[in-house]
């Protein structure tokens, strides 16, 4: 009997190319990274939840009146961030569409890259949930919490 190859696993480069393929072009212009795709969890790691971490690189175009990332921006990169996380959860694309996210603003981000750890909580038939932690890439303090909730379509 021959054996079939083994399919190739979805990775950093697969989830890399849905960025570049599914998201709207103004999401384009936001020039989003993925910097880390974590799909199977280490063998010690009880707590393990799959997902993402993405890096928003800092434009003054981002920028409100005052100099600080707008909130607008941030919400656009946790959403994005999410649908990412959801492509390691799902070991591949799955149309989804969002439900709910709830973003508590810690503090202001200017001059910097933001960093997003996009992690889903729990993964069902239907519904996907999530948190997302946005932190400033200067000096990984906390900027703000995203809980998120998707559609499977």
């Amino acid at each position: 009997m021959q054996q079939q190859p083994e399919a190739a696993e979805f990775g950093i480069a697969d989830a890399r190319r849905v960025l570049g393929e599914v998201f709207a072009p103004w999401v384009m212009d936001l020039n989003l990274s993925i910097e880390r795709f974590d799909v199977t969890p280490p063998g010690d790691a009880a707590d393990w939840q799959p997902g993402a971490i993405l890096r928003l690189p800092f434009s003054e175009r981002l920028c409100r009146n005052g100099g600080t990332v707008s909130g607008q921006a941030l919400m656009a990169f946790a959403d994005t961030a999410m649908v990412i996380a959801n492509l390691a959860a799902n070991r591949g694309y799955r149309a989804m569409t969002t439900v709910d996210q709830t973003m508590h603003f810690m503090r202001a981000v200017s001059a910097a890259d933001v960093l997003a750890d996009a992690r889903v909580v729990r993964l069902g038939r239907t519904m996907s949930f999530g948190r997302v932690t946005l932190s400033s890439a200067t000096d990984n303090k906390p900027v703000a919490m995203v809980s998120s909730a998707f559609a499977m379509l």
